[in-house]
């Protein structure tokens, strides 16, 4: 039997399948970069003889098998405590689930939680700690929490006169920057600094900007120290070898990501209760799409949008445009839109902090084109690559 298909859809499978092979040619393998965990040298040497406490979670791996609170404990290092973010230390909570402090049960350490009441330690916590270890996946998305726990470490470590070193983790999404840059009114916890949605930076070179750019509190300095990755460069395409948060399950979702947690703005479903979260995009009634999922309660999304209701619209699981373009997509957001009929019920709250202002919204809303929303970003997004260029500690990417 002969399956038919269109000269449209072959050509974009066929567009599809060398982009693979572009992507597969570039990427380097997880054993040749070496995270700034995996050069311990580097770091044992500064905290041999200190009380550490360590931010980390179930990313915190040294060549990619043994977590660095067991590597460091193993090497006799005084561990004193972890530091918790959103998600917690083993990587299982929901997203925006308050935490509560407690206890590592393979450890016994104590484990503070930075995602609940309080997002950045207090003076007692760090009491008895001389130097504060950060080692965290970041995936490179402003509003990925990550960036503002360390934002927060840093804050806490100038206000009480401890050392901060970051061990240097690579940028899924370094090889590109885009998205509107955040306006100060629009300040959150998913995005503290005037920087964009994909701002091309590894958290070591990011840490290094908070600093630089006086971004602390009362333009404190935090007094830090970043542990460099090896055989890195932001033209690299670097696989993840363990998923950074429960709902980025795989290297898809995390290319999606910067396009796809807009719509965390809206009340259109990202897949969150599915085995493919940021993979896919869709809410009811939008039944002239063929394609459906329904979102159930699961580990990481037990109360997801649209909880046992059919869903229709985009299956993204082979869409490959964010390494192809090096852009945001703005389509699927603008479509969908389009094809509300309660116009009026699309948008949130919470849109703008997403977006990092109130323009993109009402762009949408007026059926601004893609190509002139994008020149809207233009101005800010070169001062930004500006500032950015003054604390890359890699090869830069080719624009």
């Amino acid at each position: 039997m002969r399956i038919l298909i269109s000269k449209k859809r072959f050509l974009f499978l066929l567009l599809a399948q060398l982009n693979i092979l572009v992507f597969a040619q570039q990427r380097k393998t997880v054993t040749e970069i070496l995270s700034g965990a995996d050069n311990t040298e580097s770091y044992l040497q500064l905290i041999r003889n200190s009380a550490v406490a360590i931010v980390t979670n179930q990313t915190g791996v040294i060549g990619n098998k043994t977590h660095i609170v067991d590597s460091l404990l193993t090497r006799g290092i005084n561990v004193k405590k972890i530091f918790a973010p959103e998600h917690g230390f083993r990587g299982v909570a929901d997203a925006g689930e308050h935490l509560k402090s407690g206890k590592d049960k393979r450890t016994g350490l104590p484990i503070v939680s930075l995602y609940g009441k309080n997002y950045k330690p207090n003076a007692a916590d760090l009491q008895d700690v001389d130097v504060v270890l950060f080692d965290i996946q970041d995936v490179g998305a402003r509003f990925y929490t990550y960036i503002s726990t360390l934002h927060y470490v840093m804050e806490a470590c100038a206000e009480n006169n401890k050392q901060l070193i970051v061990l240097d983790r690579p940028n899924p999404n370094g090889f590109y920057i885009d998205g509107p840059v955040l306006e100060e009114k629009n300040k959150s916890f998913v995005g503290m600094h005037p920087v964009p949605i994909v701002y091309g930076m590894t958290i070591g070179e990011y840490a290094k900007m908070i600093n630089g750019e006086e971004w602390l509190a009362n333009k404190m300095k935090c007094n830090l120290i970043v542990i460099p990755l090896t055989n890195y460069s932001h033209s690299d395409l670097y696989e993840l070898p363990i998923k950074p948060s429960p709902n980025l399950p795989n290297n898809t979702a995390i290319y999606l990501y910067p396009s796809l947690a807009l719509f965390e703005g809206t009340n259109v479903s990202v897949g969150r209760g599915t085995n493919f979260p940021f993979q896919v995009v869709g809410k009811p009634g939008l039944k002239k799409m063929k394609f459906s999922f329904t979102p159930i309660s699961t580990q990481g999304a037990k109360e997801p949008m649209h909880k046992n209701i059919k869903c229709y619209g985009y299956d993204l699981r082979s869409d490959t445009t964010a390494v192809s373009s090096r852009k945001i997509n703005l389509f699927w957001l603008m479509e969908s839109y389009k094809l509300s009929v309660e116009k009026e019920k699309y948008f949130n709250n919470y849109f703008n902090s997403l977006a990092g202002n109130a323009t993109l919204k009402q762009q949408v809303i007026d059926g601004v084109s893609e190509e002139n929303i994008r020149k809207s970003w233009e101005g800010d997004l070169q001062k930004f690559k500006q500032i950015r260029k003054k604390y890359l500690l890699y090869d830069d990417f080719k624009e």
